[in-house]
């Protein structure tokens, strides 16, 4: 694209988008059956860090028959320059225009980028409604943790993938060369995929409501259409395909690392968290298949870092073994290890000097709850003195700098559980000059985020805090944190507040998605670019309250927006989870061996795994 090469010493990190990385794919155009354009809806450094990208991106251009480019949100300079010279929406492998692709997938990790995803659709020429699309039009899909609820959205995807993509993917590309294209036959095409299991097509689903917008049925309006969508799952995850050559960006990216998935799934049972639902069950890879893939990442790629992903990589049951012999075969090539994600009771001194053998790289904790009593009502299944074990291991083994995450507006959250907050940072910070870290580099760090209820939660049915006391609540804990050696950090509460609309929301919201986008709404999740007063004039434009779907607190007999979305646990189940957190009584891990009854294994057919932590084997 020659008006591409003009243009991008007008912008910021032209390397957003220029491609041509390490290991990138090329492929022959006229020789490949179907195309597919895989769309984050984020910039560059952001979706490049998505291991979603790279396992998709491995998927489809392992398959002859069919290719995968990439194309990323151009950033605001980007977008100007492209709009103002009638540049199309393009791939980074071809510089193709976005329109001659066959397929469009966006992932949806982050409700903050629903606007982003219009905007793409616009600089592609795409109309943004799919019942506006004709056949010369890409099909629309889209897949990830937000789809859970792809309600807000139904009007602009043709049609979701629920549940995890590796093989509803291929069984979708299938479809498509059986049927010779959705271009031979859109309609035809979309009621065929809505008998996949696991694809959702909302133009085949009836949506009726009551006076005042409560929804009153959710209902196929076509035969062969399934009331509920059952998300897909992978049962042998050690055999699940997984890219060894990633993509090796040009330019610094938030996650600039390998990373190796060494399980999916979690079953803790936070009542907050939708990934510990959506991901359910617990899956793991084999140490062999992991030293496998770790020697031919070091070997494709020259990372000096090697992150073992997952939603809690401490509870994979090897880990001590995993990190230990990744350490004695790359240590002496100067690749670390690196975990992520770790939980304050599955952390032990021998873990953190083992990690710490190359390099050491920043560790944080998330007590989520500043008191005992509210960490039972979110089922943490941790306490303090898990957390001051954890974190006197850290300093013992070297770390000066620690950083605690913590949840304001949880449910029944008192006066109390805000002070525990500041309390509980300076017993860590205490702690750490106990064991004689250097006060000019002892740091403790605690980041706060505002509860967001979603969907297929244990509190699906509770109501975000209110915007003006989620201000108080900052505001009381930034003067209580002001000690030295103390750091604060926050998140935009007015953020927090369009996320929980979002993640709430139902299809109503398709206008008021598109008239923010049309007022100039674009990269939400970022403070530099959000305005809170254009979504506000949005919302009073179309006419609907964003209070509504934020502070509503839902009754266990209403019908849900996402109701006729099956992630696999039963309603039952999360009712009395619900019932559990109010009344502060925690619900043991069911690979300990105790099913709480989620419902899970019967839905998806599949055989409970235990997990022996004495021994650190699963079966």
């Amino acid at each position: 694209m020659v008006e591409l090469e003009q243009v991008l010493h007008r912008v910021q990190k032209p390397a957003r988008y220029t491609g041509g990385e390490w290991n990138v794919i090329h492929k022959e155009w006229d020789k490949t059956a179907v195309k597919v354009a895989f769309a984050f809806p984020d910039v560059y450094e952001v979706g490049m860090s998505h291991l979603g990208l790279q396992i998709l991106y491995h998927v489809v251009n392992s398959r002859r028959d069919a290719l995968m480019e990439r194309t990323f949100a151009p950033w605001v300079d980007m977008e100007g320059v492209m709009r103002r010279r009638g540049l199309p929406l393009f791939t980074l492998e071809s510089h193709r225009p976005v329109g001659d692709f066959d397929i469009l997938a966006f992932t949806l990790q982050y409700e903050m980028t629903f606007t982003n995803i219009l905007n793409m659709l616009d600089l592609a020429g795409i109309p943004l409604r799919s019942d506006q699309r004709g056949p010369e039009h890409p099909l629309v899909i889209a897949g990830g943790p937000c789809a859970f609820n792809p309600e807000p959205l139904a009007s602009f995807i043709d049609l979701f993938v629920i549940g995890e993509g590796e093989e509803v993917f291929q069984e979708l590309l299938d479809l498509y060369l059986e049927l010779g294209g959705h271009r031979a036959g859109r309609r035809r095409f979309l009621h065929r995929a809505a008998g996949i299991a696991g694809i959702y097509v909302p133009s085949l689903y009836r949506v009726d409501y009551r006076p005042g917008g409560i929804l009153a049925g959710i209902e196929p309006v076509t035969g062969g259409v399934p009331p509920k969508v059952i998300k897909r799952v992978i049962r042998d995850f050690d055999r699940v395909p997984f890219p060894v050559k990633p993509l090796v960006p040009f330019l610094g990216v938030v996650h600039d690392r390998g990373m190796l998935e060494v399980q999916r799934g979690c079953t803790r049972g936070c009542r907050f968290c939708q990934a510990g639902v959506i991901y359910r069950p617990v899956r793991e890879k084999s140490p062999a298949t992991l030293l496998r893939q770790a020697e031919e990442i070091v070997k494709h790629t020259g990372y000096d870092e090697l992150s073992l992903v997952s939603l809690s990589t401490a509870d994979y049951s090897r880990v001590q073994e995993v990190v230990r012999s990744m350490l004695d075969r790359f240590g002496g090539m100067g690749v670390s290890v690196s975990l992520p994600s770790l939980r304050v009771d599955a952390f032990s001194v021998a873990l953190a000097r083992e990690v710490q053998r190359v390099r050491r790289a920043s560790l944080t904790f998330a007590p989520e709850a500043g008191t005992q009593r509210l960490r039972d009502v979110i089922n943490k299944g941790v306490t303090e003195e898990n957390l001051m074990e954890a974190v006197s291991a850290a300093f013992a083994a070297g770390w000066p700098a620690i950083k605690l995450y913590f949840m304001i507006g949880l449910p029944t959250e008192e006066e109390e559980d805000l002070q525990g907050i500041a309390d509980l940072a300076r017993r860590v910070l205490a702690r750490g000059r106990e064991l004689g870290v250097p006060r000019n580099r002892l740091r403790v760090t605690v980041s706060v985020s505002s509860f967001v209820p979603k969907s297929h939660t244990p509190f699906q049915w509770e109501p975000q805090v209110e915007l003006e006391e989620l201000y108080r609540r900052q505001r009381t804990l930034r003067g209580q944190l002001k000690e030295k050696g103390l750091v604060f950090h926050w998140h935009e509460a007015e953020t927090s507040f369009l996320e929980a609309v979002l993640a709430r929301g139902d299809r109503r919201l398709d206008r008021v998605l598109e008239e923010a986008w049309r007022l100039g709404c674009r990269f939400d999740g970022w403070s530099e670019c959000f305005d809170f007063a254009k979504w506000q004039k949005a919302f009073r434009t179309t006419g609907l309250d964003p209070a509504w779907y934020a502070y509503r607190r839902y009754a266990y007999d209403d019908l849900l927006p996402w109701d006729h979305i099956d992630a696999g646990v039963s309603r039952d189940f999360l009712i009395r989870e619900h019932r559990r957190a109010m009344e502060g009584k925690t619900t043991p891990d069911c690979r300990t061996g105790k099913c709480p009854g989620c419902g899970l294994c019967p839905t998806l057919e599949i055989e409970p795994e235990v997990l022996d932590r004495a021994e650190g084997v699963s079966g």
